[in-house]
């Protein structure tokens, strides 16, 4: 995991200048001007996230930024927080590697005013998780729904105020509930204190709920017609506030994403039209109006009866009669009755906008049950949980709503204080570290002046006492409250009266509540009349919203807004302080919303109330890192062999053992009774590296173990296939039948002379040194190697051989040169004879090339695979004694036809072809192979099989270089000896001969068909020991001895090249080192010890001594 190597990009790392700092811990000062000026620079360069420890600070900027797409998404997957700049897709990683790690729930707790990005810092989080955990149908699935939930509640449950275009009117928790391996396969969703009285008033310059404006834009043309839509300004709920149109809100296209989202989440089409009936039903309601007749309130027009009654299931008239008057139940001696009370004009209008509230309240309530159903699991495994509620704000005007939203905030602010300053500095006295104390402001006494029930009795608590004396709606009661507040809560230090409310001195700031209607909405009844109403609605669906049982008996209080959202906040805390919690603290730079704005006292102000300064000190002086002894010593076992699986002795004693394993500094941290302290992230990140060094090392032999055992099974179907090309055509060499396929002897990566002439990216899929003929039936000049070499790709066939330069600043130098370049299209026919040799003929329209080579059944057979991709036939395959060989025509007039020749094959004896040119014909004689219905067995790769599993260190996949300066001469016995039927390597590399090495020293050596000898299996080692006797010269150079050496202990090699590792298990040494061999192995790569130091090297780079 980690950093992705050289590749891997990021915004902040590419000519860019350096911004304050990262994370504030770092701060030279620690003081608000400090913390301002840094976030300033950062916001100004367009650097909006910044850390304090494990908290990311979150500055809205106010627009798209770039730096959040699957590139970005891939650099933060894995990585340790340090690695790349501050980002929110670091803390959402490192949050989904803790759930999967200490097998925890996780919270993310998001925190700030409103306007200041919580709900868009919500959607990354779940965004980033979505992309990275893995999973099946079932699990896209509910990754659709936790990623579509949020525009479908945003349309319901946002809306414009004045200091946000998006501003969330309700809170939400949403759990992402997980499998044990880590794939979301459910969720759910709990929703707090839905500001429904913005159905009905708001604020001037703000709107309702998105969905009304989404309805009224976007939908079709028959849609309008069904519903009654006409323009904005047509609806008395909407105009009241003389706002309509956002900047940056397009609510046509909105409402396609918010239908594509009741799609998605499974809501019916049926229902879907009822969700949206009931919507314009609610806007049609508004349009009711009413007057005065003889002090009671009559319908001031019944043609706007029909719209809602037609809409909603119901009878126009029976609608009438239960706007204007109201069934009450009395009590007489005993006996109950009821009797109509008619009502005046004002509670005509509030009996019609609390069936309007109730109505689009019960509709979200419907959504997010919907939501929870499409994603509901059986059972709890582990969850993620994401809060997006409501910031806290300040109006003008701050009535009900915004109270019961400021007190949730004061709870999240009590829980962040609880976790990150006051019990981190109490963890660090239980456990006996060295601690000096941080001051800081405990809101608890703000909550308690709330939510407490008795001794001094709280703001709540005094409200539902009022509103359990309530009869009838009126202002009296709310002066009541304000009575019995200055009584009981006046001497309170953060409370305050004045003459039309209240004043709460909050963590952020001072509020001034106007009490106007605070009983009324913390009653929050809805009369029994209006749920009659609508259950006698036609419409099943609507019914179903309304599902009281109106005949049940009450006892107790009702239920009363505050009461209800004191408990929700309660619950969730609870919630909360069960999961591992994370922070973004978001901060709103300005009030204009309008990028690259920053107003300083604003920010300051924030800074101050969001305690950043304490934080900061608080981490400063603290420990990044603590954990249990036994979670941290199985979390960090496998680091050394005395703790893997399990650390069997003292806890604290293990844990010592692993921090000194990894020669951590005693200053980075402290034991304490029942934890270890790590200071610095970086220490932790250390610890990180070397486990994942470790795991990765064991993940690399499983994938190796079983890439080998793939390869083996490819091979056998392929060396099987390629014996059917021959079968009963042609006899076949003794260990050709069951030797392993390698494709790359040459070692193509190490190669760029040889892969210069071939097309860019190109896959090799054979590339061996073969021996070519001429018209003469001679080999090239012995100073150009006498070989050549034979490269197959899927579209071509590459001849390449060496010249001298015969001209121009390299002249005498021997170069690489592209003899042949045929398409493998273009090849006709490939002929061979029925016996045991090595020769082919490749049939091309231009001419034939007469070719030997060893490794022929190979090459043919991947030849023929290629040739009938290409051409969807069988590649023509010639067998016979006597084989014609077209030549290259040469000159011009005509005298420059190319001509013909043959090749003659003869019964002879022994393994080795013996060749007799003439002038117009080779004949060549080769004694009898296997029968020509020989067949592979299993015998090859059962003995690959046990090779491999004597071999107990693990080779590159990659092929051994070939030595430097030179090329590898043609094969002779001993160079074929080297190619075993053991080799299982992908890309084995051959070592250098005896008549190489003689060629280096300045002798030259002639053509010898000792090259056309069969390889025998196993040979490597003892052949090359024998044949490597002439370099006895090198002996020379032993160690120092006061007397006559003893034998080694084990078989040693002396260097004939200088060679520099190409990776970390490799051995760097230089000529005439002196190299221990540990194991040999015939892929090309032994293993060996060189100054204390054991690990691979290739062995054509050393002769043994």
């Amino acid at each position: 995991m980690g950093s992705r190597g050289h590749n891997r990009y990021h915004w902040q790392s590419h000519n860019v200048k350096q911004s304050g700092v990262d994370d504030m811990v770092l701060l030279t000062k620690i003081n608000e001007d400090a913390i301002v000026e840094n976030l300033k620079k950062r916001y100004l360069d367009d650097f909006i996230f910044t850390y304090i420890g494990p908290v990311l600070i979150s500055v809205n900027p106010f627009k798209q930024m770039p730096y959040f797409g699957d590139r970005v998404v891939e650099m933060y997957q894995g990585a340790a927080q340090y690695e790349n700049p501050p980002h929110i897709y670091a803390l959402a990683d490192n949050m989904y590697r803790n759930m999967m790690i200490d097998r925890e729930n996780q919270c993310v707790i998001i925190s700030g005013e409103s306007g200041a990005g919580k709900t868009v810092a919500a959607k990354y989080i779940m965004s980033y998780i979505s992309r990275v955990s893995g999973g099946g149908p079932r699990v896209q699935h509910v990754k659709d729904i936790i990623l579509q939930s949020n525009p479908l509640l945003e349309a319901f449950g946002n809306a414009k105020t004045v200091r946000n275009n998006n501003s969330s009117r309700f809170g939400k928790y949403f759990e992402i509930q997980f499998s044990s391996g880590g794939e979301p396969d459910g969720g759910k969703i709990s929703n707090f204190l839905l500001e429904k009285s913005r159905v009905v008033m708001r604020n001037p310059g703000e709107r309702s709920f998105h969905i009304f404006y989404q309805l009224i834009e976007g939908a079709s043309g028959e849609q309008k017609s069904i519903l009654g839509i006409t323009s904005l300004d047509y609806y008395s709920y909407l105009n009241q506030s003389g706002s309509y149109k956002v900047d940056d809100i397009n609510d046509k296209s909105d409402f396609q994403e918010t239908m594509h989202a009741m799609d998605v989440i499974g809501i019916k089409g049926e229902d879907r039209t009822f969700v949206l009936q009931i919507v314009a039903g609610v806007l049609h309601l508004g349009n009711i109006s009413f007057k005065e007749a003889g002090n009671y309130a009559a319908v001031e027009s019944e043609e706007f009866l029909a719209f809602p009654g037609f809409l909603l299931g119901i009878d126009q008239m029976r609608l009438k009669e239960k706007l204007t008057s109201r069934k009450m139940d009395g009590r007489w001696g005993g006996k109950s009755e009821s009797i109509d009370v008619t009502l005046n004009v004002e509670q005509a209008c509030f009996t019609r906008d609390a069936l309007s509230k109730a109505l689009h309240a019960r509709i979200f309530d419907y959504l997010v049950e919907s939501i929870n159903k499409a994603m509901v699991k059986d059972h709890q495994e582990l969850n993620i949980g994401v809060l997006d509620i409501y910031g806290f704000e300040i109006f003008q005007k701050n009535g009900f709503e915004q109270f019961c939203i400021n007190f949730v905030n004061e709870k999240l602010q009590q829980i962040f204080i609880e976790l990150t300053l006051k019990a981190e500095q109490e963890e660090y006295v239980q456990e006996g570290i060295k601690w000096t104390p941080i001051e800081y402001f405990n809101n608890k006494i703000v909550c308690d002046l709330i939510e407490s029930k008795v001794n001094p009795p709280g703001i709540m608590s005094i409200l539902d006492d009022v509103c359990a004396t309530m009869h009838a709606k009126g202002e009296g009661a709310d002066q009541t409250m304000l009575q019995k507040l200055c009584v009981q809560t006046n001497s309170h230090e953060h409370f305050n009266s004045w003459n039309q409310g209240f004043i709460i001195h909050h963590y952020a700031g001072k509020v001034s509540y106007d009490a106007d209607g605070f009983c009324e909405r913390n009653r929050d009844v809805l009369f029994n009349d209006l749920i009659e109403l609508m259950q006698s609605s036609e419409i099943a669906f609507i019914r179903a919203l309304f599902p009281e049982n109106l005949n049940a008996d009450k006892k107790g209080r009702p239920t009363t807004a505050g009461s209800k959202i004191k408990k929700q906040a309660n619950d969730l805390v609870s919630t909360l302080m069960k999961c591992t919690p994370h922070y973004i603290r978001c901060i709103k730079p300005n009030e204009t919303k309008k990028p690259k704005d920053w107003e300083e006292s604003r920010v300051k102000h924030q800074v101050e109330y969001l305690g950043l300064k304490e934080n900061i000190r608080v981490r400063r002086a603290g420990y990044a890192y603590r954990r249990v002894f036994r979670k941290f010593l199985n979390r960090y076992a496998i680091l050394t062999k005395e703790s893997w699986p399990t650390w069997r002795g003292d806890e604290k004693q293990g844990v010592m053992h692993l921090l000194r394993s990894v020669n951590m500094d005693q200053d980075q941290y402290q034991l304490g009774r029942s934890k270890v302290f790590i200071k610095a992230p970086e220490s932790l990140f250390l610890l990180e590296e070397t486990r994942e060094r470790k795991f990765d090392g064991y993940a690399r032999a499983i994938q190796r173990a079983w890439r080998k055992y793939l390869a083996r099974k490819k091979y056998v179907q392929m060396r099987e296939e390629a014996s059917d090309l021959l079968l009963n055509k042609k006899e076949r060499r003794k260990h050709s039948l069951n030797r392993n396929f390698v494709g790359d002897y040459l070692g193509m990566d190490d190669r760029p002379e040889l892969r210069q002439f071939l097309v860019k990216r190109e896959k090799i899929d054979f590339a061996d040194k073969i021996t070519k003929y001429d018209r003469r039936f001679k080999l090239p000049q012995p100073s150009i190697k006498q070989t050549i070499n034979l490269i197959l790709t899927p579209k071509f066939v590459y001849l390449v051989g060496r010249e001298k330069v015969k001209q121009g600043p390299e002249k005498g130098m021997v170069k690489e040169v592209l003899k042949r370049k045929i398409e493998v299209d273009k090849i006709l026919a490939v002929s061979m004879s029925p016996m045991q040799d090595d020769f082919l003929i490749l049939h091309e329209q231009e001419y034939d090339s007469l070719l030997e080579c060893v490794f022929k059944t190979e090459f043919i057979s991947l030849l023929a695979r290629h040739f009938e991709e290409k051409t969807q036939r069988k590649l023509p395959l010639k067998f016979s004694n006597t084989l014609d060989l077209k030549l290259k025509k040469e000159g011009w007039g005509p005298w420059s036809a190319g001509g013909s020749r043959q090749v003659h094959f003869i019964q002879g004896q022994g393994d080795v072809a013996v060749l007799r040119p003439s002038n117009k014909m080779l004949q060549v004689s080769v004694g009898p192979g296997l029968p020509k219905n020989s067949r592979p067995t299993k015998k090859g790769i059962s003995q690959a099989r046990s090779y491999s599993s004597r071999t107990h260190h693990h080779t590159p996949t990659r092929a051994a270089p070939g030595p430097p300066g030179s090329m590898i001469s043609r094969m002779n016995s001993q160079y074929n000896n080297q190619r075993t039927p053991y080799g299982n390597q992908p890309h084995p590399f051959l070592p250098p001969t005896a008549s190489q090495l003689k060629d280096r020293a300045g002798s030259q050596h002639q053509p010898n068909t000792d090259c056309l000898k069969v390889p025998e299996p196993g040979a490597a080692g003892s052949v090359q020991m024998r044949k490597f006797t002439l370099f006895s010269h090198f002996k020379r150079a032993g160690r120092p001895k006061p007397a006559p050496k003893p034998k080694p202990q084990v078989p040693q090699c002396r260097a004939l090249y200088a060679y520099d590792a190409q990776d970390t298990d490799e051995l760097s040494f230089n000529a005439d080192d002196v190299i221990d061999i540990i194991k040999e192995d015939a892929s090309g790569w032994w293993t060996g010890r060189l100054r204390g130091k054991q690990g691979l090297f290739p062995n054509n780079y050393v002769t043994k001594i």
